[in-house]
């Protein structure tokens, strides 16, 4: 949701980007333009994501520049600023008495009222990212680009490397392209990585913590363009992912619960030491991942309204499989204005280790998250675009969308109380983007 529109990026050639465009509706992009002189050319947007019930807020700034060379070699810079606030369910459950859990600092306690979803509220962070990519033509027929990437948070530093081979046949109405990217992230948790399984702790106590952990991951994407005519283009992608290394979220934890009530075990606190009411024990995840993703579009000019259709399906050797439909209409108002609708569904399973609790007694999984994203849910999202040429010819757009989620847990794993409660609570998000490109 936070990044621009990469068509540009994308052109690999005069008559595939010139088909494309017409789909679109739009002008030849800068990387087509790049034989008629040189110069630079940006695209900027503000975008706000805000979820309901005081839960996360973002604010995000983003700017890529585009920077194009007489002979076909592009430049491309992009910067994006992140503000995120709020809070995020910590993946304890719902009691109906009051909760108190140990912040991840391990520094204070924080209460959270009966009957209410248990959320960390000190989620707050700032997010500086930085891309670079260089692209040129490799022979005759074929564009070779390299990039790197850089983001930094404040318990979280990223580092990647990409690179792309296209190459055009058929008349250059097909193209055929590789990638493969590099990262390796290196994550220092407030107050250390806690210890998979091991129990939240009295406030000042960090003896289950550990330093800084890391992982890395290899993205490889192949896939083919193809003109159909005039009027049509396809697009049909494979990628494949793999992950090594501390895959688990630090912030995230379980309810310990009594296997037959399903209410979470209450917890002796030493007198005059705070600490957690209850008992309640860091998540663990695999430290491998592996996803193959298949994914094609069509995008279809109709006299000036352009149809643009997606679909992805994502498996993984952590049990999920998704499927997202996109839909994007683009539909002229006068000679210098759209409207864009889009409608988007999402629909998961959850990972073969997603539990919404621990019972008491019972050997502990191999594995174990209660984390709401690992889980059963389906998603939607509904918004408009309106675009319009501004007096010096330069593009402006706003963007209005909602966000829904609702998910469910299997109906083995509550216990007792739980039945009655909400154990996978509906979240609901708006979405407002503005973009100008000059």
């Amino acid at each position: 949701m936070r990044k621009l529109d990469k068509r540009d990026e994308q052109a690999i050639s005069t008559a595939l980007a010139t088909a494309t465009c017409a789909l679109l509706g739009t002008s030849i992009p800068a990387a087509v333009q790049a034989d008629e002189g040189e110069g630079w050319d940006f695209n900027t947007s503000v975008l706000y994501y805000g979820e309901d019930e005081n839960r996360v807020q973002d604010l995000s700034i983003s700017a890529i520049g585009l920077r194009t060379f007489v002979d076909d070699r592009i430049l491309s810079l992009g910067i994006t600023l992140d503000s995120l606030t709020g809070a995020t369910p910590s993946g304890a459950i719902r009691q109906d008495v009051v909760q108190t859990f140990t912040r991840p600092s391990g520094s204070s306690p924080y209460d959270v009222a009966a009957g209410t979803l248990p959320l960390d509220d000190t989620f707050k962070d700032t997010r500086v990212a930085l891309t670079a990519n260089w692209q040129q033509p490799f022979g005759e027929t074929s564009q070779f680009n390299v990039g790197g990437s850089l983001s930094k948070e404040y318990d979280y530093l990223h580092l990647g490397v990409n690179a792309k081979l296209a190459r055009d046949f058929n008349k250059r109405n097909t193209t055929v392209s590789a990638g493969l990217a590099f990262a390796h992230d290196e994550l220092d948790p407030v107050g250390g990585a806690p210890t998979g399984f091991s129990p939240m702790l009295d406030v000042g106590d960090i003896s289950n913590r550990t330093g800084k952990q890391d992982k890395q991951i290899i993205d490889l994407v192949v896939g083919v363009s193809q003109v159909v005519s005039r009027n049509i283009v396809m697009q049909a992608n494979y990628s494949y992912s793999y992950a090594d290394g501390y895959l688990t979220d630090p912030y995230k934890i379980l309810s310990v619960v009594d296997p037959v009530s399903g209410d979470t075990i209450a917890r002796t606190a030493l007198p005059g030491i705070d600490g957690p009411s209850h008992v309640y024990l860091f998540e663990h995840r695999p430290d491998e991942r592996t996803k193959h993703s298949f994914y094609v579009q069509t995008k279809y000019f109709m006299e000036g309204k352009v149809l643009d259709a997606s679909y992805r399906y994502m498996t993984d050797d952590w049990d999920i499989d998704s499927h997202t439909v996109d839909l994007r209409y683009r539909w002229p108002v006068g000679a210098s204005s759209y409207l864009e609708p889009h409608l988007r569904f999402y629909t998961q399973t959850e990972a073969e280790f997603y539990t919404v609790s621990l019972a008491d007694g019972a050997t502990l999984p191999t594995h174990a998250s209660a984390d709401f994203r690992l889980g059963n849910f389906d998603a939607i999202t509904a918004g408009l675009k309106y675009g319009w040429k501004t007096r010096n010819d330069n593009d402006m757009s706003v963007r209005l969308e909602w966000y829904a989620q609702s998910g469910s847990v299997p109906a083995a794993q509550l216990i007792g109380n739980q039945a009655s409660r909400d154990n996978y609570p509906d979240l609901n998000a708006v979405i407002v983007q503005f973009g100008y490109r000059f």
